[in-house]
């Protein structure tokens, strides 16, 4: 493993500043809202501050304090922080971010995490400054076995797993792959969200509770359906414009906001643009699409994280009765709270000492029960 360190080139900053300054501003269509997508104003107003506020640099120098490698796996460098509690019986934790995230979702957990876990952090291939999958047929059994040999190589005989988004794939294909390794899966939220093959079963409120699901995963733009058919096509546009990028980073992140409150009032703005930059000066708002068109499903349409009963999971975010009983069809649930704080989807980087609780609080209860 080859230590590293963040350090964007002063001309790649530059450019970006450039960039930012030449913008060809699209004009606003008729609507309120989202009603068409990011509003311009208020594009105008973020990209402005990105340029002139906000501090790279010191955003930079934030994340360097984080010990951070490289390492070749597979074929691929893999970037991760690692991050060692002083505790020295502490069980070792792997996170895994979402999408369009990267490592920088855990950025306000991990000192929290690290004074009860070693926390290790990879940067998924084609996210980040991993390196991306060169051929097709990538997938998150993939991932999960690159994460399973770091975790080996770095000592870790028995550790836990959790994440949210692309991390909710990863955290329980690593049990399925390793169940003498994994301890325990703890994920934001994804177990037990009914298919159309589970409608036939379902009474009469939970058909209700399911017509209303449907209706709320109609909204807003497919990501799946965009970047499965073309993600080459729309990457030329986010990898050329920096306000392309961001204008596509602040619709689903928006989007991914469980309330109608402002992104920014829920979401901090410099630890938004850290995700954003991330992207653009590594150059992954196409790599990072191969979930959608390789991963997530059959190939013909989404489909929600697979359950696994070889070790136990919790999530942070449980759900409805209907849920519940899904989910404990497919795994042995130890963890399913009600009334978490949160109203994001990336609820690491909105609650972060209610997530470093919840999910303490998992692994303790794994911890107990295997002591017995």
């Amino acid at each position: 493993m080859t230590t590293f360190r963040i350090d964007i080139p002063q001309n790649d900053l530059n450019d970006l500043h450039e960039r930012l300054a030449r913008t060809r501003w699209t004009p606003q269509l008729p609507g309120e809202g989202l009603d068409r997508g990011v509003p311009a104003d208020w594009l105008r107003d973020v990209a402005e501050y990105w340029r002139t506020g906000y501090d790279w640099r010191e955003r930079e120098a934030r994340l360097n304090a984080f010990p951070q490698f490289v390492d070749e796996i597979d074929g691929l460098d893999l970037h991760y922080l690692h991050v060692r509690s002083p505790e020295p019986d502490a069980l070792p934790l792997i996170l895994t971010h979402g999408w369009p995230n990267s490592f920088v979702e855990f950025a306000r957990t991990i000192p929290l995490l690290a004074q009860t876990f070693h926390v290790v952090v990879p940067s998924v291939p084609g996210f980040g400054f991993s390196a991306a999958p060169r051929t097709t047929g990538f997938g998150i059994p993939d991932v999960a076995s690159r994460f399973a040999t770091l975790m080996q190589r770095l000592g870790y005989d028995r550790y836990g797993t959790q994440g949210g988004d692309l991390g909710a794939y990863v955290a329980p294909e690593l049990a399925r792959q390793h169940p003498d390794r994994v301890v325990g899966v703890h994920i934001d939220g994804g177990f037990g969200f009914p298919t159309e093959d589970d409608v036939p079963g379902m009474t009469a409120d939970e058909r209700a509770e399911w017509d209303l699901m449907q209706q709320w995963m109609s909204g807003g733009v497919d990501h799946h359906a965009l970047l499965r058919a073309a993600p080459q096509t729309f990457g030329a546009g986010w990898h050329d414009s920096p306000v392309a990028l961001l204008a596509w980073h602040a619709h689903k992140f928006q989007e991914f906001s469980m309330s109608d409150q402002p992104l920014l009032d829920v979401i901090d703005r410099d630890a938004f643009l850290d995700n954003v930059s991330v992207y653009w000066f590594t150059k992954t708002a196409a790599t990072s699409s191969w979930p959608m068109y390789e991963g997530l499903g059959d190939g013909a349409r989404f489909a929600w994280p697979r359950g696994q009963k070889a070790v136990p999971s919790g999530v942070y975010g449980g759900g409805s009765a209907l849920m519940r009983r899904l989910a404990e069809r497919d795994n042995t649930i130890a963890h399913w709270p009600e009334g978490n704080p949160g109203s994001h989807h990336f609820i690491a980087m909105e609650q972060p000492a209610g997530h470093v609780a919840d999910i303490a609080a998992f692994f303790a209860k794994v911890r107990d029960s295997q002591r017995l």
